[in-house]
């Protein structure tokens, strides 16, 4: 078990618990990303936590599988899932590379606040790309250390010497939006929450 996956079964309990900050962002990603969504989508989400996102999306597709590489996270998430009467929502422990699903299985994929947590950000976007449709969506939500200021920028440092810490990457706004051009994606949407933290729409060409 790696670091990462120790840190957040150790931390799944009280981020369940963890109230979200900036209430009005998440509320503006949600809308934006439900304005792309139809019933007969099929999605992926990485990175997904206990599932909060899952759980409010899955109602507006035909399936929707979350993963994460906690299992204590995924064990809340489908508590919440069975809670919720949620069929069509499926939870999976591992990495988006580790699940394998086919080329062009996928009509959207979101991975929210996590594409600064993966070893291999040019590796996942490829997976990302080799997963989705031709005209498929990437939903992003992710920090971008290069551009923090003041102590989040120090912090995130701090990861990078702390054994016990998830790692954070060090890339900026334009690193990602150039890896994902790369990639074959187009931008659709760019919200910049703050300085260092953006949501991106990209398409896949």
């Amino acid at each position: 078990m790696g670091t990462a996956t120790r840190f957040w079964n150790w931390n799944a309990e009280r981020y369940a618990r963890q109230a979200i900050a900036d209430q009005a962002s998440y509320q503006k990603k949600l809308a934006i990303t439900q304005s792309y969504l139809t019933p007969d989508m099929r999605v992926v989400e990485f990175g997904c936590g206990t599932g909060s996102t899952a759980i409010v999306h899955a109602p507006k597709v035909k399936t929707y599988e979350a993963i994460d590489v906690s299992e204590k996270m995924v064990e809340i998430g489908r508590g919440k899932a069975a809670e919720a009467g949620l069929s069509n929502l499926r939870f999976t422990v591992g990495t988006l590379e580790e699940v394998g699903a086919p080329d062009a299985s996928c009509d959207a994929i979101l991975g929210l606040n996590i594409l600064h947590l993966v070893p291999d950000l040019d590796g996942t976007i490829a997976t990302v790309a080799r997963m989705l449709e031709p005209g498929g969506h990437f939903f992003s939500s992710t920090i971008c250390l290069k551009n923090l200021q003041g102590g989040l920028r120090l912090l995130g440092l701090a990861t990078r010497v702390l054994p016990f810490l998830p790692t954070v990457s060090s890339f900026s706004v334009e690193d990602l939006e150039t890896i994902l051009k790369n990639a074959g994606f187009a931008i659709d949407e760019r919200f910049e929450q703050r300085p260092g933290v953006v949501f991106l729409v990209t398409v896949k060409q």
